[in-house]
């Protein structure tokens, strides 16, 4: 084989190794030397047989196998199949096809080289991108102890946490958390035209206490428009808040009409229940043994800042009846009202309204026999307020 075939292969070896790192190079496949070839063409004709140099394209994404390697690799291409490549004129030519490379066309769009398939590993002279540290979740399970929380006032690191105490509970007195305060309260007074039987009634309660602990005064009755007291009664309570909405009462009932008086020992609830309904539950137990019960409640609707819808409903309960004092036992009577009430002052709102109001029951059998009445609808007008 003559000189100049020999620059020609060694010209076209080194142009593809000086290509091997660059992604995406499509380069024509050098002609193989075959035996018994004819002398190589003149100078000129070599030259226009060497081809034009392919415009390089912008470096690609290195493949992901390059990003995940731990450190790059000297490129071994004896590991490649390469071949050896000598100075020796009688030195097989490297075999591009044995190497992996696949047929390389003469066609400028062919596919380009894959080197990550040829198994050339990271190249020399490419920086490797570090792996991000792991954080949060991705972090191994440790057995690390809590951290000490901190203290709930700061300044019992400083000074003395029981002198800090002290003054704590003065402020909270001064600020209003230990303070005393009172209310009179009156839900009810109203006067009620029933057909000819018109009547009065009253309901009210006064207080006096914290938030927590309270003295609790309650009364209510009705009598009839022409001065006689049909019934009436005074409860003196201990109210003990059992929760953020809810008080636990107990204490004495007094009984003045209807006669025989009588004497209860009294327990319930009241408070505020879900959706703004203030409700009360009691129960009584007299000195003679008679049991009764009370269900009582009532919700506020508001129309506008000032005018206040208000339905009311009271339920009264008798475990085994007691003629003497005109009761039957279950269900004894039911009270249902509507008031409508404008706030003049939070103070003070007079108002107007329905209620029907019947005994029930033996209760009412009781009544028919007394002569009595057992109630119905009437209309009512009355005043609300507090001080």
């Amino acid at each position: 084989m003559s000189g100049w075939a020999i620059a020609l292969l060694l010209a076209a070896g080194a142009q593809d190794h000086a290509m091997h790192g660059m992604a995406g190079m499509t380069m024509p496949m050098p002609a193989k030397a075959k035996p018994g070839a004819k002398a190589p063409p003149r100078k000129a004709e070599a030259r226009k047989a060497v081809p034009r140099k392919v415009p390089t394209p912008r470096r690609a994404r290195r493949p992901a196998a390059a990003v995940a390697a731990p450190a790059p690799m000297a490129m071994d291409h004896a590991a490649m199949e390469h071949g050896t490549m000598a100075s020796d004129p009688a030195a097989a030519p490297m075999d591009h096809a044995a190497m992996g490379h696949g047929t390389m066309a003469s066609d400028p769009a062919a596919a380009p080289m894959d080197h990550a398939a040829m198994g050339h590993g990271a190249m020399t002279g490419d920086a490797a991108t570090p792996l991000a540290p792991k954080l949060g979740t991705d972090l191994p399970p440790g057995d690390t102890p809590a951290p000490v929380p901190p203290a709930p006032h700061y300044a019992d690191r400083i000074w003395d946490p029981a002198a800090m105490a002290r003054g704590r509970a003065i402020m909270m007195n001064d600020d209003g958390g230990g303070r005393r305060f009172a209310q009179v309260m009156v839900n009810l007074a109203e006067y009620a035209a029933r057909n000819g039987r018109d009547g009065y009634r009253w309901d009210g309660e006064a207080w006096i206490g914290g938030d927590i602990d309270r003295l609790v005064l309650k009364s209510e009755g009705e009598g009839d428009a022409r001065g006689a007291l049909g019934s009436a009664e005074l409860r003196a309570l201990y109210s003990h808040a059992i929760g953020p909405y809810f008080n636990l009462q107990g204490g004495v009932r007094q009984d003045i009409r209807p006669t025989p008086a009588r004497t209860y020992a009294t327990i319930g609830v009241a408070g505020l229940a879900p959706y703004w309904f203030e409700v009360e539950a009691s129960a009584f137990v007299s000195t003679r043994g008679e049991v009764l019960g009370r269900l009582e409640g009532y919700y506020d609707q508001r129309i506008t800042q000032r005018l206040v819808l208000q339905p009311r409903v009271e339920l009264n309960l008798s475990a085994g009846g007691t003629r003497a004092i005109g009761l039957g036992s279950g269900l004894t009577d039911a009270d249902l009202g509507l008031r409508l009430r404008y706030e003049v002052r939070r103070e003070f709102a007079p108002y107007i309204g329905v209620t029907w109001e019947r005994r029930l029951g033996g209760t009412a059998r009781l009544a028919r026999a007394d002569r009595r009445d057992v109630g119905g609808p009437a209309l009512v007008v009355g005043v609300r307020g507090w001080f």
